[in-house]
């Protein structure tokens, strides 16, 4: 959409709670990390993703895996795997001692079947710098325990690459979904300061 000139209407700015960018790594460190950290398991992202995508959901053992993102997959160029690198785009602290899971030959032709994938309108971290450069300023929002973590980490990183401004609100206590237990009778901490921080920046940028 930022790359389309022929749209009257532009997004000012770009507001992300815990998002979902990706779906060739079901093996970054937060998703080793809390792969059976409620609400949001490993297992339910594949799912999540094969039904968006309105795939077979008999893949999701594949994708479990890593098998879709194997490097005999001739789809997956080594560009597009540079975008989603963590190794490269997250910060020490998070990457800790987890080892990417990389497979040399997995399932032939899943992206062919589920072109999805690799589609940046579905996983904007597989972007062109180009294209990001052309988005809007972006707050994205990650909690420590949840799978999606890094695929916010390693988007504001790119972002910020790409010359954007990117304000980074990370939740060292926060879960996927925190943020809906901002009210009574489910009130936490973490859902207060998350509702509190994300209604801040909207009222200062938009």
């Amino acid at each position: 959409l930022s790359s389309d000139s022929s749209l009257k209407v532009k997004f000012k700015a770009q507001a992300l709670i815990y998002p979902v960018l990706q779906a060739l790594d079901f093996h970054t460190p937060s998703y080793q990390q809390n792969q059976a950290v409620p609400i949001l398991y490993r297992p339910y992202m594949a799912r999540f993703w094969l039904q968006y995508l309105g795939a077979d959901s008999a893949l999701e053992p594949l994708l479990l895996v890593n098998n879709h993102s194997s490097l005999d997959q001739p789809a997956i160029s080594a560009t597009t795997r540079s975008k989603l690198n963590w190794t490269a785009l997250l910060p020490a602290e998070r990457k800790k001692d987890f080892k990417p899971v990389v497979k040399k030959k997995g399932s032939p032709g899943v992206v062919d079947k589920v072109p999805g994938l690799i589609d940046v309108r579905a996983a904007p971290l597989l972007a062109e710098q180009g294209v990001l450069g052309k988005t809007p300023k972006a707050y994205v929002m990650t909690c420590e325990f949840d799978v999606l973590r890094d695929d916010g980490l390693m988007y504001g990183r790119r972002l910020r690459d790409a010359g954007v401004e990117v304000t980074s609100d990370h939740y060292e206590d926060g879960f996927h979904g925190c943020m809906v237990f901002a009210n009574l009778p489910m009130m936490s901490s973490v859902g207060q300061r998350s509702m509190r921080n994300y209604i801040h920046w909207l009222d200062q940028n938009l």
